[in-house]
């Protein structure tokens, strides 16, 4: 990194799980964390958005944590930077906040090194952090994914562009994911995992198809996780009830929760957002759309924009 030159990295947020594709399935949407990084004497960590207010402003710093284990995997040190964030993805309410910041620090890290990191490689090295692909790989790519991890390799599927909108019901409460996953079964009998496979199988052939009138119905036959984090959500049940006579496709939770998203034809987001904030008036409800671009970095010098 040249001592006048700015990168500035722009990461989705993103969605996952879309019902039954527990870990497996994500989407980019229109909501970002945006990392002005400049030479700095030490790291240095400042934002003025409310949804990073709290966050460590030094070397604890998730994003920081990250690019340094991307330097270490190949031998190198970080060059200290002065970083500036912004963003307007809900913590900790299942919009893939975490997993836009560990894509953030292996795209500066990338940057930094000169790694010319494969995607594929940036994919398996955030999947390896976060444990699964959903998020951080719908955070890398834009659009929706499917994919698979495990402790030897990360198969992703990307390139489906979904042709729908969004409404999220945002409550004001955070679920912390790891909360929301000690609700979760240690195991399922043999009939329920057929069954409840079967669902992903369509709702992946639907996503596939943008057959999302499908994909909706598979949403509300989920048996992997919905089922035991409606009671943290109470917002999940409301929303399928108000929404029944509406038109919409399908009701999820948004990863974790508590994010309950609403997903709508194209150009119906704004009617459907209207009519469940008068009903949400404790939420926040927001019209989204999917991201199609994924990160993004850009260089520039300083002089260039002082």
């Amino acid at each position: 990194m040249n001592r006048d030159q700015v990168i500035t990295i722009t990461v989705p947020g993103s969605t996952a799980n879309l019902g039954p594709g527990f870990d497996s399935v994500g989407m980019a949407v229109n909501r970002y964390l945006t990392l002005t990084a400049s030479p700095g004497e030490h790291w240095s960590f400042l934002s003025s958005s409310s949804s990073l207010k709290g966050l460590p402003e030094g070397e604890d710093n998730l994003i920081y944590q990250v690019a340094s284990q991307v330097a270490e995997g190949v031998n190198r040190k970080l060059p200290p930077c002065q970083v500036e964030l912004t963003s307007d993805i809900p913590m900790a309410r299942g919009l893939g906040s975490s997993a836009a910041a560990i894509v953030a620090g292996i795209e500066l890290a990338d940057e930094l090194l000169a790694l010319n990191l494969p995607t594929r490689d940036k994919v398996r090295i955030a999947s390896c952090y976060e444990g699964h692909p959903d998020n951080v790989a719908a955070s890398i790519y834009g659009g929706l994914v499917i994919g698979t991890h495990n402790d030897k390799q990360t198969d992703v599927l990307s390139g489906i562009y979904p042709d729908v909108e969004i409404v999220a019901v945002i409550p004001e409460y955070e679920v912390k994911t790891s909360s929301s996953r000690s609700r979760l079964p240690d195991n399922l009998p043999f009939g329920d995992a057929v069954k409840a496979s079967s669902v992903s199988n369509v709702l992946v052939a639907a996503l596939m198809q943008n057959r999302w009138d499908v994909a909706g119905k598979m949403m509300q036959q989920d048996l992997f996780h919905q089922p035991y984090r409606s009671a943290l959500v109470p917002e999940l049940e409301k929303v399928v009830t108000l929404t029944a006579s509406m038109n919409v496709y399908g009701v999820a939770l948004s990863g974790a929760g508590p994010i309950v998203m609403v997903y709508v034809p194209k150009g119906s987001g704004g009617f459907v957002r209207r009519k469940l904030a008068s009903s949400f008036r404790d939420c926040d409800v927001q019209h989204l759309k999917p991201d199609r671009e994924g990160a993004q970095v850009k260089k520039s010098s300083i002089k260039a924009i002082m």
